[in-house]
């Protein structure tokens, strides 16, 4: 599985950002063929109450990295990619990675 993440920093106006992203951006972005899942998390402070480095960290999946790129390099991905410089004014880093999901061993219950 192939991953692109998408690394929001924090935007001048948070509720401006919020909502150009669900009720602008999502809609141009979920018209993109090719993608096999997506992931949209809010970050929250840490449990020292610290801001984290970013505002919201999006993930979107595909098969492989030519698929993935196949979906943004289409009309829609190109629309979608246009579209981050009108609402990420904190600014944007993708990054491209082969991904591996690792599943936790149970351990045998003791007695």
């Amino acid at each position: 599985m192939y991953k692109l993440t998408v690394l929001y920093g924090h935007p001048e106006d948070p509720a401006a950002f919020d909502s150009y992203y669900w009720e602008k951006h999502l809609p141009v972005a979920r018209t993109m063929p090719g993608l096999t899942g997506w992931t949209i998390g809010k970050c929250d402070v840490d449990p020292d109450g610290a801001q984290p480095p970013y505002y919201l960290v999006v993930g979107l999946y595909a098969n492989t990295r030519a698929e993935l790129e196949a979906t943004l390099d289409s009309p829609e991905g190109r629309a979608t990619l246009a579209d981050v410089a009108n609402f990420a004014t904190g600014g944007s880093t993708f990054l491209w990675d082969e991904e591996r999901v690792v599943v936790p061993v149970e351990l045998p219950a003791t007695e």
